[in-house]
């Protein structure tokens, strides 16, 4: 189910009634309820999905309970690997298998001998990537006794599943969302309007800035043969802009959501486009999924700490990780290599945590040094989301090669861009600007600006979603 459906219109309005006025007065039963909907919600797609992860919870539910009832180090350590094996083992088939069996050919054809490797013929799960983690932090925590086993099987289940966020996260870790579960959750008038702010800002970031950029984006990346480099690199600025948009937009509406029905998720995106460099952009970029990888991979290799050669490894360690988490592709893994490279010097030099505070803090308009520092970030940031968007390293290479040739300098060619959708995204650069210190770009003080003020603003976001939104197209990161 989509959030920019009308299916989900019709099903959030109802999921909240019947939690709010008439499961509310029993937790379980409220659990049981929202378990029961997140399920709806996810077999919506496909029903099949459903036995994958009622399997993968089960086994997290019963590998984390006899961690904790276990004084064995060896045992506790062995139901961890049992953990990690089944989880990514399935997430390995799924998402993996056919990436490897499709580079082995390739390897032994260019060694010159012939293999032909099995294909499966198989579907790749909504939200394996994200649920999978999830749950994996569940049973890491409690190996690293930082968390209690939970006896709770409805509790666990729904942690696991959990609607809005299930499909594209926030990647949620156990020890904030799952006692969340077990409290009482009462309605709060203010954090719920909040909440439905957040949900309309990121329809808008969604339907109106993603969507629409999506038709451009997808027409110069097809074509980009018949565009000068200004024009392919108008693509790639799109292409952010798309990503960015979709990603950050799927976001702000499952943390909106989930303030609807008392719970508050982990903040994914603090505006990572007014980064000064490529250290800070990751500090605000997917955040949920960059800690995941600092807490339970970086860190554990050593992080920054030991030699020289040790640094470097483990920086290219996680970067190539992330990449490949995000699909079986050799784009995305020269994207987390290139990465790596940007992050390399600022390591090297001990200022990658030179940038922590938000940009041009107290100040409406950034200074010259800023202003340069985030348009050169962003540059490169745009030239490693080539490698993203391409369909192969390729035609990534292709593409940026007819990017930086002499018609780099001349004006774009496009005829097909309508300037009223660049005005939007400046539109939108200009309030995220303004709340670039906020939790979202719709936060707004009610204190001091009137309701008739307020109400005129979310009519006036309503109509641009109504009158320049796009039609219906699925979130990008639900193929991750």
């Amino acid at each position: 189910m989509l959030f920019n459906s009308i299916d989900f219109v019709i099903f959030l309005p109802i999921v909240f009634l019947l939690y709010w006025f008439v499961t509310n007065r029993n937790l379980k039963l409220q659990n049981l309820f929202l378990l029961i909907a997140s399920y709806v919600f996810y077999g919506w797609w496909d029903w099949r999905f459903l036995s994958l992860i009622i399997f993968s919870s089960l086994v997290d539910y019963t590998i984390g309970n006899l961690m904790g009832q276990s004084k064995s180090g060896l045992k506790r350590k062995s139901l961890l690997i049992l953990s990690l094996c089944v989880n990514l083992g399935l997430l390995g088939v799924f998402k993996y298998y056919n990436f490897f069996a499709e580079s082995f050919e390739q390897a032994f054809t260019f060694m010159g001998s012939t293999f032909h490797a099995n294909r499966l013929n198989i579907v790749l799960p909504v939200g394996i990537s994200f649920y999978t983690f999830q749950t994996l932090s569940y049973t890491i925590d409690v190996y690293r006794n930082k968390l209690e086993p939970t006896k709770n099987i409805i509790s666990f289940f729904a942690f696991v599943s959990f609607f809005p966020q299930l499909v594209a996260g926030p990647i949620e870790r156990a020890s904030n969302l799952l006692p969340q579960f077990s409290k009482k959750r009462v309605f709060n008038y203010h954090i719920a309007t909040d909440g439905m702010r957040q949900i309309l800002w990121g329809l808008f970031k969604k339907i109106v800035i993603a969507d629409n950029c999506a038709v451009y984006v997808n027409e110069i990346f097809d074509n980009y043969q018949d565009y000068n480099g200004s024009t392919l690199l108008l693509g790639g600025i799109l292409f952010a802009f798309q990503i960015y948009c979709d990603f950050s937009g799927y976001s702000d509406i499952a943390i909106g959501v989930s303030r609807l029905f008392g719970f508050n998720l982990m903040k994914n995106f603090a505006f990572p486009y007014f980064s000064r460099d490529i250290a800070e952009f990751w500090r605000r970029w997917h955040i949920s999924l960059s800690t995941w990888f600092r807490d339970y991979l970086y860190i554990p290799l050593g992080g920054s700490k030991g030699s020289t050669s040790k640094k470097i490894r483990n920086i290219f360690i996680i970067f190539l990780v992330s990449g490949f988490w995000h699909g079986a592709n050799w784009t995305f893994i020269v994207w987390g290599f290139l990465n790596a490279l940007y992050f390399l010097p600022l390591m090297l030099l001990n200022k990658n945590r030179i940038n922590t505070n938000t940009v041009a803090e107290g100040n409406l308009f950034a200074n010259m040094k800023e202003i340069s520092q985030i348009g050169i970030t962003f540059f490169i940031t745009v030239i490693a989301w080539i490698f993203f968007r391409a369909e192969n390293v390729s035609h990534a290479f292709s593409y940026l090669g007819s990017l930086f040739s002499r018609s780099f300098f001349e004006l774009p060619n496009y005829q097909g861009l309508n300037f009223i959708y660049l005005g939007l995204i400046i539109a939108l650069v200009v309030v995220e600007w303004l709340q670039r210190n906020k939790e979202h770009g719709l936060e707004l003080n009610t204190t001091w600006i009137s309701k008739p003020v307020r109400w005129s603003l979310y009519i006036v976001i309503i109509l641009v979603i109504v009158v320049f939104g796009n039609s219906q197209q699925e979130f990008i990161y639900f193929q991750f």
